[in-house]
Parts: C-alpha cells; sequence; structure tokens
C-alpha cells in the first residue's frame, strides 16, 4: 500500500524526450480527502468513484476507522465505500492525523455529528504558516466552546447553531470545516468570503445530494441552512486540475503533443490562458485539453485563491518559464514558503532571483541534471519536469511527496515517452549518493 512518509525510492530522469500520447485524469487530491471526511455525517454507506490512488487516501482511510467508520477502499478500482452507520468517536487518531494536514477536515464533520471533536493539530507539506485560527473562530460563532493544549485541539458544541460568518481570507480548509458543521447546525450559516475553489463546489454539490441545502455554490457567499440528517448517496470525485496543469506544462515544457483527457477546461481558465500567453497551444474540448509545445515566450503571473491562478501550479510554471525567452515576474500570494524550491533550480542552472514573494526567472536558461531534493508535492513534480530537458542525469529524492499528490507520476510520463525510472535509492552507484 502507498505510503506517504516511508518511502526510500528516488527518481532518476533523463531529459531530451517529448512528451506525447494522452493522460487521463485522476480524481482531484483535494476533493477527494473531503468528500471522504464528509462520509462521517452520512448515517450510511457513502460510495465515492473516480478516487485518486495516491499515498494520502489511505491515511485518510486510517483516520476515518479510528473513529470507528467502516471503509472499504479499493484504489485499484479508484472507488471508496464508508459506513457511518453507528455515531463515530469523536477522537481522531492522532497518528493518523498528525501525517497529512487534510486529516483536519474531520472537524467540522465531528462537530456537526457527534456535537464535539478532539484532534492533534495535522501534518502535511511545509510550504508556509496555515493555522486554524479561522476554523476555530467560526465554529466558535456557531455555539462550540474550543481548548487548545498539548498540540491538540478539543470542540465542544452542544448548542450548534447557524451564525453569519465572514473569513478574513477564503480559507478553503476553513471553508470545507464551517460548511460540514453548518449542513447539521440548527438554523441558517451564511459564510462570506468563501473559498470558490472547484473542490469547494464539488463537496457542496455531494453534501446536496445527501440532502443539505445550499445555496451560493461557485459564489463568495454561502448560505447552508441547516438539516436533522444527511442520507447514503454515491458520487464521483471531479477531476483533478492541478494534475492537468502539470501535464500541460510538461508537455510544453518537453516540446511534446499530449491530450489530456476527463479534465474540465473552465477549472483551468487562468492557467490556459497564461499558457497561451506563453506561446503554448491548447485546443479545449468539452472534456479534454490537447497541448501543443510552441516557441516559449516570458510571461507574468501572480498566484491568488480560485478563481486566480493557484499555487499548486507555481512550481510548474517555474520551469516551463526557466525556458522562455525573456524576463518573467511571479509574485506568490498563497504560501510563503513556497519558493523554497528555488535554490534546487538554481543548482540545474536556473536564472531565478527571489526577493521577498517576487521570483523574477529569466530565460532560456539550459538547465543540466543534479541531486534535487522533492520538498513538497508540486516542488517534486517540478523538479521531475526540469530533469525532463535538463542535460545529464537529474534525481529525485524524498518522492514520497510526489506520491502524496499524483497517481502513478513515472509510470504515466513512461507512457508519454519519457526518459525516467523509479529505484531504491540504495541501487544508485556510490557517485549518484
Amino acid at each position: 500500500m502507498l505510503d506517504p512518509t516511508s518511502s526510500d525510492d528516488v527518481f532518476v530522469v533523463h531529459g531530451g524526450a517529448p512528451l506525447r500520447g494522452t493522460v487521463r485524469l485522476s480524481g482531484a487530491k483535494n476533493s477527494a480527502l473531503k468528500l471522504m471526511a464528509a462520509g462521517i455525517l452520512c448515517d450510511g454507506v457513502l460510495e465515492l468513484r473516480e478516487v485518486p490512488a495516491i499515498a494520502d487516501v489511505p491515511v485518510m482511510a486510517d483516520v476515518l476507522r479510528g473513529l470507528g467508520l467502516g471503509v472499504d477502499l479499493d484504489l485499484e478500482a479508484n472507488t471508496c465505500k464508508l459506513d457511518a452507520s453507528e455515531e463515530p468517536d469523536w477522537h481522531a487518531p492522532a497518528d493518523a492525523v498528525s501525517r497529512i494536514r487534510a486529516s483536519l477536515s474531520v472537524l467540522g464533520p465531528l462537530v456537526a455529528r457527534t456535537r464535539r471533536a478532539r484532534l492533534a493539530l495535522p501534518g502535511g507539506d511545509r510550504i508556509g504558516a496555515r493555522g486554524i485560527d479561522l476554523h476555530l473562530r467560526g465554529l466558535e460563532a456557531m455555539g462550540a466552546t474550543v481548548w487548545e493544549r498539548d498540540g491538540e485541539v478539543e470542540v465542544h458544541a452542544d448548542d450548534l447553531h447557524g451564525a453569519l460568518l465572514t473569513l478574513d481570507f477564503p480559507s478553503v480548509g476553513a471553508t470545507e470545516n464551517l460548511l460540514f458543521a453548518a449542513t447539521l447546525a440548527d438554523g441558517e450559516t451564511v459564510i462570506d468570503n468563501a473559498a470558490r475553489e472547484p473542490e469547494i463546489q464539488d463537496l457542496c454539490r455531494m453534501l446536496v445530494a445527501m440532502g443539505a441545502t445550499i445555496e451560493g455554490i461557485g459564489s463568495p457567499t454561502l448560505s447552508i441552512e441547516g438539516v436533522d440528517r444527511l442520507r447514503p448517496t454515491r458520487w464521483e470525485t471531479c477531476p483533478d486540475r492541478i494534475e492537468a496543469g502539470t501535464y500541460a506544462m510538461a508537455a510544453a515544457l518537453t516540446g511534446g503533443d499530449v491530450v489530456i483527457e476527463r479534465v474540465r477546461p473552465t477549472d483551468l481558465t487562468l492557467p490556459i490562458i497564461k499558457l497561451r500567453a506563453a506561446g503554448v497551444v491548447v485546443e479545449e474540448g468539452a472534456d479534454s485539453l490537447r497541448v501543443k509545445a510552441g516557441e516559449l515566450e516570458a510571461v507574468d503571473v501572480v498566484t491568488l485563491p480560485y478563481p486566480g491562478f493557484p499555487t499548486d501550479l507555481q512550481p510548474q510554471l517555474m520551469v516551463l518559464l526557466s525556458q522562455a525567452a525573456g524576463t518573467s515576474r511571479c509574485t506568490e500570494n498563497v504560501f510563503e514558503s513556497r519558493f523554497s524550491f528555488v535554490e534546487e533550480l538554481r543548482r540545474m542552472g536556473a536564472d531565478i532571483d527571489i526577493d521577498g514573494h517576487h521570483a523574477l526567472i529569466r530565460g532560456p536558461a539550459p538547465l543540466h541534471g543534479a541531486t534535487l531534493t522533492g520538498l513538497d508535492v508540486r516542488a517534486g513534480a517540478a523538479g521531475t519536469m526540469a530533469g525532463l530537458v535538463a542535460s545529464g542525469e537529474t534525481i529525485i529524492r524524498d518522492v514520497h511527496h510526489v506520491d502524496r499528490g499524483y497517481a502513478d507520476w513515472i509510470p504515466r510520463l513512461q507512457a508519454l515517452g519519457a526518459d525516467v525510472r523509479r529505484v531504491p535509492a540504495a541501487q544508485l552507484g556510490a557517485a549518484d549518493a
């Protein structure tokens, strides 16, 4: 089974081969994990399809099993059945919770279903401060009492009621947890400045299918009228737009021609605009994209919450822009530590300067092979991409991060013609080690 913390494997990449062929998207990581958490709310069996075969999914399954849910996870079939017919335990298992940040998404469902919750502060990528103050302040406004101590948070909400909530920032996690809590609270809850990501919309639509009353889906204001119970349903996870953007940029970077299937182009409006501005040919179908390389040109990009340019595509775009003619400017407004992977690219020959939350990328800069550390999910994918156009051999370490966000990353790249392989680190020669 996939494990997000124990892999000693490395990726070995040789550049020069253009990516060509077809790739079908997995279900979205940032949706599937939250859809799984929603199983806590359902006094029956919730059936999920298109669950991605990524390492975070079995960890979330462990979190839910630790709460007493029945979990039937089949990653080969990309399905997950969650049975919360019996009321869950309210104390989440610390060992599993601490391994992925998405485990925080059980907080809202537990408060809604059992009126209390206790969980350790979760782990995840180290890409900047991501506190939970917005989550807790919102729950307090809904009648909850909150304690934080010894690396844990405990919430009691015997009188969980609707409230008018205004988020300081359109936090995805806070929007999800407050949405969860509101579905079974007494009265109406309004979440203003709510996150609008496609994954939030996917979650809202599934909750509606389960019997929730939610208005304003896809807008900055969500209105939720609490109901007594949520019923079982079957749901298909939305396609992973970040995975789509990654393959699109890899195709353009390598001079390739790739068709991406099971995609919603409307989820990628701004990334597609930026790719076209950079000289990439992007042809949109109803549920597909064809991406063909062009003469790469510099563009400027600013990351912002959806519908802005996603921070989760910023590292991949910076690799692409390192091969574009001219000077590009990238401004990171979401995670303050997202640029920490830039030093890895510099060691490959990338010409990038950092000034606060701005990066200047001058290209095209010839890249050469090096040994890199995959600092987080997206940095590991970006490092692999850089290796696809570098001379010589590139080795990516800490690839367990990539396993957390990309299903079958290496086999799918190989199917597109990339010269990449995954091997145990112990198999590397002394010169590589």
